[in-house]
């Protein structure tokens, strides 16, 4: 027992499976995340991602497949003999003992001399060593997350799992929480993995994200180069918006594809695009659009459309824009010290994009792409 409790390294999953009854909840999903990254496993509900987390807790144990820290596999192993710890949306404090006591209480159970300065200290950690004295009833929800995460960083654990950790939170405090979250991984260098299916919660906070899909990994990355370069339309529709279109690839010009999507011409460049012949989906994201009442000269990428909705963000002003092909484009343009189109619904306008903005995926996802 206590060799799974030292063991060190690098979280792995080796062809990890899990099926309750006719049902597969993970399929055969291999993962490798370094020990001291922050880790983020992002998916819709029912696509397996609270399934994995409790595999690598020991909640859970694998149908086929390994679940291994280092050199060590845990596969089999009870939730105690292993170096992981896991926050909760729910913060299940005990509340008959006081804040220190409750982070203190693991390092108790295991007969630890210092106990209490160890509760401390991981209460230091997160903000909260003013409160040690008070019961969980006194605090806020925030507060009573923060000290949920003391209570299982206090164990010093080799990874540390959240699922959905911020979610009973509001917006304005989930967004002060993800900023602590990520200083307080940086601070510890623990392995930390996230699991949540709020897409700006995982590209705020993750080194790397995983997007799940029915079981599989759709695609792994950085949050900067999922969102830039999507290599599936579920990953290109899941993470941010897009504008896309089913087009049919006509022609190869140099180093780009020409796409005929309804009857309009529109250039990818071949190495952003999943597919080089036949049909695809080609996509741009909304802030990549430029929006002009006339044609820009020598762009190439233009399509003429009629503004269908102003909505003004303060930093921003998002334009809802019909297509001629029938489909509707979100514009995303930054309000700059400089003169505003002030655009109408009804107004003509023309729509331009870099080339080397757009994408190409399958127009249908076949399961995973690895």
């Amino acid at each position: 027992m206590a060799g799974f409790r030292e063991a060190q390294g690098d979280l792995r999953l080796e062809g990890v499976t899990k099926t309750f009854g006719d049902f597969t909840a993970v399929d055969g999903i291999d993962l490798e995340v370094p020990r001291g990254s922050f880790f983020a496993l992002l998916g819709p509900s029912g696509c397996g991602k609270t399934t994995t987390l409790r595999m690598v807790a020991g909640l859970e144990q694998p149908t086929a497949g390994r679940v291994m820290i280092g050199d060590t596999d845990l596969t089999g192993s009870r939730p105690y003999e292993r170096p992981v710890n896991t926050v909760f949306q729910s913060y299940a404090l005990f509340p008959h003992l006081t804040i220190r006591d409750n982070v203190a209480f693991g390092p108790k159970r295991r007969k630890a001399a210092d106990a209490s300065e160890r509760a401390d200290e991981a209460l230091q950690l997160v903000q909260m060593a003013s409160f040690a004295g008070r019961k969980p009833a006194q605090l806020s929800g925030g507060q009573q997350q923060r000290v949920a995460l003391a209570r299982a960083l206090v164990n010093h654990p080799e990874v540390l799992l959240l699922d959905e950790p911020l979610g009973a939170l509001d917006l304005k405090l989930r967004r002060e929480m993800q900023v602590e979250l990520k200083r307080i991984q940086t601070e510890v260098g623990l392995t930390f993995i996230h699991v949540t299916h709020d897409q700006e919660e995982a590209m705020t906070m993750a080194d790397t994200v995983a997007v799940m899909n029915r079981g599989h990994i759709e695609q792994l990355g950085a949050p900067e180069e999922l969102y830039d370069l999507p290599r599936t339309r579920f990953v290109a529709n899941f993470l941010g918006q897009a504008n896309t279109g089913v087009g049919t690839i006509k022609d190869v010009e140099g180093d780009h594809l020409v796409v005929n999507v309804l009857g309009t011409p529109v250039k990818i460049l071949r190495s952003r695009s999943q597919v080089h012949e036949g049909d695809v989906l080609f996509g741009v994201r909304p802030e990549k659009v430029t929006v002009s009442r006339t044609r820009p000269e020598g762009v190439g990428n233009d399509v003429r459309g009629v503004v269908r909705d102003v909505s003004f963000l303060g930093v921003a002003t998002t334009y809802l824009v019909d297509m001629p092909s029938g489909a509707t484009w979100s514009c995303y343009e930054q309000n700059l010290d400089v003169e505003p189109l002030d655009l109408r619904p009804g107004d003509e306008v023309w729509l331009t994009w870099n080339p080397g903005h757009a994408f190409g995926v399958p127009t249908e996802d076949e399961g995973s792409l690895g």
